[in-house]
């Protein structure tokens, strides 16, 4: 060993990145952070947190450095989109990553078009969504849940100039969901010529 130095590992990166999570891995991640917070921290009972939406919902997982370190999802109704399940594990609470989260989310819905967004904040964190503008929604309806009082929130927004809607470039409404501005495979396939390869299989059980 004389005469080796060993090599000093590197200092581990503390950038914030969010993206969407797109496979089944991706979702055992944000169930790991959720149970983390709201099952381990919280006590929260299974099969309250874990509620049935996961399966119909958008899901950000946000990393510091290649951490998972919080997780939020967001679901969609007719005329407005519920930002909910925000979760950031207790190591990471002193970064930034839940305010890029919410804004990571806050710019999709804008680019999917829609002009509110609605939420139920724990009454304590009323004033970190006041931060992105969102407000009490006003009627006075108590929410109590999971043993946490709640208050209903809007956020009232403008889609973005890039919104999707019906007059978008087609071939930008199938691309993989939240990854627009790219070329998809889809986007390929549009080079080969149409041959309709199923056409003479249409009656061959006839």
């Amino acid at each position: 060993m004389h005469g080796t130095r060993i090599p000093l590992a590197k200092p581990c990166s503390r950038a914030i990145s969010i993206r969407l999570a797109r496979d089944p891995n991706d979702l055992m991640l944000v169930t790991a952070i959720r149970s983390a917070v709201y099952l381990a921290e919280q006590d929260c009972p299974f099969e309250e947190e874990f509620d049935g939406n996961d399966m119909v919902a958008a899901h950000f997982i946000g990393f510091v450095g290649n951490e998972p370190a919080g997780c939020l999802r967001v679901r969609f109704f007719g005329d407005f989109a519920k930002v909910e399940r925000l979760a950031v594990r207790h190591q990471y609470r002193r970064s930034r990553v839940s305010f890029k989260l919410v804004q990571a989310s806050v710019d999709y819905v804008k680019r999917k078009g829609f002009r509110k967004i609605y939420g139920q904040a724990q009454d304590r964190l009323v004033d970190f969504w006041a931060h992105f503008g969102a407000k009490p929604l006003g009627h006075n309806r108590k929410i109590t849940f999971s043993d946490f009082s709640y208050t209903e929130m809007l956020l009232e927004i403008e889609p973005g100039p890039d919104a999707i809607t019906l007059e978008s470039d087609p071939y930008v409404i199938i691309r993989p969901e939240g990854d627009w501005d790219r070329p998809g495979v889809l986007d390929a396939s549009a080079g080969r010529a149409v041959t309709s390869p199923l056409r003479d299989l249409a009656f061959a059980d006839r």
